[in-house]
């Protein structure tokens, strides 16, 4: 895929809400208001209660849907809100395949709650077709794909996916936090619905909860409009505020920490002390061509196996400059743990089928010095033989 460097860099500066028109001012007014007089009541304004439209809300939706290339954007509560609500498209007897190694947050979802409202799902390995055809059932109605996948980062090709599920009728989404718009722009290649944690990449800097979805067409988005209401997962103004305000340097902040995520998985598959690395841009990588015709870069996020559960948490403890936490996607260095951490709703026999050891490491890198991480990293990781 081509990119024009600099249509995406003006988008995410210049995205029609960047400057008050009542007043000009530099960035979108924070509208702390919950409810709208009606001046005329027979002529009832554009805003009538926050939870069902707010202007500060509204110009992050249209933003995202600006950068994703969809009709209608919305903003939720949290990466989850926006999962959770967008699923409830779905109907009790309802059935949906989804990606095997998926958030360990979708997949509790999945199994913990949605299955008491018997909406059914079959777990399966996206990287091969045929396991994904084999799946479907005569109450299928939906495909729920994350590539690069949490934390094994496997691929799967999008436009071979959804072209078998737009010829079975069924409804397609795509988790995209890992490459953002930047870098992947699923609804180009036939996706419904794009969502995002856009508390990682997208807010970057460890300081806002937001989720969001992105639908291809407007009834879509009309059906997307009444869950968000009906349920009332939205984001807050000063979310929405925080949110924009980090959306600007979503470029900048993604080059940075992509070219320092490919030094650091080079230096990682040259060590004799790493059992497996997981990254998209290595050349060993199984899904890098399919990942290259669909994606512009390989994003910034690298897992990798120590071995073992015991030597993981030694390196956690030993690890001075990224912070240990869960989440990802920041300018601080995210150090990892998923089996105690993204993917702990996981059993631990399912987290060992899609392949999540205990000695696997999830490291988003961050925009420190690609040098300081890996002497960090280095000393760790000596430390934990």
């Amino acid at each position: 895929m081509s990119r024009d460097h600099n249509q995406f860099s003006t988008k995410l500066i210049h995205f029609g809400k960047e400057v008050c028109e009542h007043t000009g001012a530099s960035s979108v007014p924070i509208y702390q208001a919950s409810t709208f007089h009606h001046e005329d009541i027979f002529n009832p304004p554009a805003h009538d209660y926050s939870r069902s439209g707010n202007p500060t809300r509204e110009a992050l939706e249209g933003y995202i849907a600006l950068l994703e290339g969809g009709t209608r954007g919305f903003a939720f509560a949290s990466g989850m809100a926006a999962i959770s609500s967008t699923l409830l498209l779905l109907s009790a007897g309802d059935h949906v395949i989804v990606t095997e190694d998926v958030y360990g947050g979708t997949y509790r979802l999945l199994t913990s709650i949605l299955d008491r409202m018997q909406i059914e799902t079959t777990f399966v390995d996206m990287t091969d077709l045929n396991q994904v055809e084999a799946a479907y059932r005569a109450n299928t109605k939906a495909i729920y794909m994350e590539t690069p996948s949490n934390p094994t980062l496997k691929i799967t090709d999008i436009a071979a996916v959804t072209a078998w599920a737009k010829s079975k009728g069924l409804l397609t989404l795509l988790d995209n936090t890992f490459m953002t718009p930047y870098h992947q722009r699923p609804i180009e290649q036939g996706v419904d619905i794009v969502l995002h944690s856009a508390t990682k990449f997208l807010g970057g800097h460890s300081d806002v909860l937001a989720g969001l979805a992105v639908t291809n067409d407007e009834e879509l988005g009309n059906r997307v409009k009444m869950l968000q209401n009906g349920l009332g997962t939205v984001l807050g103004v000063q979310d929405s505020w925080l949110l924009m305000r980090g959306m600007k340097t979503l470029e900048a902040r993604m080059r940075h920490s992509e070219t320092s995520a490919g030094k650091l998985a080079q230096w990682l598959s040259e060590r004799n002390d790493i059992t497996q690395v997981f990254y998209p841009g290595l050349p060993n990588h199984p899904g890098r061509e399919i990942h290259e015709r669909q994606s512009l870069g390989y994003g910034a996020v690298v897992s990798f196996d120590v071995g073992s559960g015991e030597r993981a948490k030694q390196v956690l403890n030993a690890a001075q400059l990224p912070l240990v936490a869960v989440s990802l996607g920041a300018v601080e260095s995210i150090l990892s743990y998923p089996a105690m951490m993204s993917h702990a709703a996981m059993p631990p026999h399912v987290r060992a089928e899609r392949g999540i050891t205990d000695g696997v490491l999830r490291f988003s890198v961050g925009l420190e010095h690609i040098d300081d991480l890996i002497a960090d990293l280095d000393q760790a990781l000596s430390l934990s033989k």
